[in-house]
């Protein structure tokens, strides 16, 4: 069988896959991103175009090489559009908000972790007092 372009490839029973999990390397080529993401090369290009924090480098063959970062970016942009109904719009707005699209823990305030750090070591000199 041949693989398709772009990131789904066949298995023994003729059904598209898609490739898991991302690789541990530190440049991909755009092909690559496409088997990881089952994003196509023109879409990822058309989104290269629309959102700023999608920039991958070019190698001196003008190439595209992303980062484990940008592939990140593309599976946030792909559930941001595909999976939760974002249009590019409200898709550049959410990754802008919070970093792509995730929910964010809430803010510690390093004063609660002292306190709590400090009490937790007098609980333990009371102990080791006895």
């Amino acid at each position: 069988m041949t693989k398709p372009s772009c990131g789904i490839f066949d298995d023994a029973h003729g059904v598209a896959q898609v490739l898991p999990g991302i690789p541990e390397k530190r440049y991909f080529k755009i092909g690559e991103v496409c088997a990881i993401t089952g994003v196509k090369q023109h879409v990822l290009r058309y989104w290269e175009s629309e959102f700023r924090i999608l920039h991958p480098q070019r190698a001196q063959s003008k190439q595209r090489l992303y980062r484990r970062v940008d592939v990140e970016t593309v599976l946030a942009i792909k559930r941001l559009l595909k999976d939760e109904g974002f249009t590019i719009s409200g898709a550049k707005k959410a990754l802008a908000k919070d970093g792509g699209g995730q929910e964010q823990e809430p803010a510690v305030n390093p004063a609660d972790i002292f306190g709590q750090l400090k009490a937790e070591l007098l609980a333990l000199q009371k102990i080791l007092e006895e």
